[in-house]
């Protein structure tokens, strides 16, 4: 089948469309990590070392090492109970594998970080946002965002990998984002539900 233009391919469409700048999808990315459980408790065991503190393996991270095997070109959600784990994993261990494994830098933000400075969020590709649903509405200068809410948006156009965790469930992410963004959560993540008591 060939175009009026001469052109015999989507591939060659679709270059056609790059020189024309016309939006693209854009490849996710691939995460396979071999010994992922190892690799899992090792990171898990440095960092808490360096709080003094002791690695109990929990059910939960049996699921983010199968995430961490092959991610099928999707991120990771961590939710549910607080103090099993999720905020070290989103700030140092899941970050540490992607750096060592993979030679892959995910840009690290609490919510403060994320809220402050939108724009510089967005221009990563690799995005891990720890507490996530603890942040008010960012207003600087009197514009109004919703950071969180811009941020899965672009992690659903532009295939950015996403790295979260909160404290909110199904329904408070609902209540708080509204059904779209819960729909952009769970089309680009594979998601982790954290329960039982606390560790801390």
């Amino acid at each position: 089948m060939t175009t009026a233009g001469g052109m015999k391919s989507f591939e060659d469409i679709a270059v056609e469309m790059r020189r024309l700048q016309m939006p693209l999808p854009v490849e996710r990315i691939e995460i396979k990590v071999p010994g992922a459980r190892e690799w899992l408790s090792e990171a898990f065991n440095y960092f808490l070392r360096v709080e003094k503190r002791e690695m109990q393996w929990l059910p939960e991270y049996d699921k983010v090492a199968d995430w961490l095997t092959d991610n099928k070109g999707k991120g990771i959600f961590l939710y549910g109970n607080c103090g099993r784990g999720k905020s070290i994993l989103c700030r140092y261990v899941l970050p540490a594998i992607l750096l060592g494994c993979c030679r892959r830098v995910a840009s690290v933000y609490d919510t403060y970080g994320m809220n402050s400075n939108i724009d510089h969020v967005l221009s990563k590709h690799i995005i891990s946002l720890d507490d996530v649903g603890t942040e008010e509405v960012s207003n600087i200068y009197g514009n109004k965002r919703l950071a969180f809410a811009e941020i899965m948006d672009a992690a659903e156009k532009y295939s950015k990998l996403m790295i979260v965790s909160t404290n909110l469930s199904v329904d408070d992410i609902r209540k708080r984002y509204g059904d779209r963004v819960l729909d952009r959560i769970k089309s680009t993540t594979v998601r982790v539900l954290f329960e039982g008591e606390s560790l801390r």
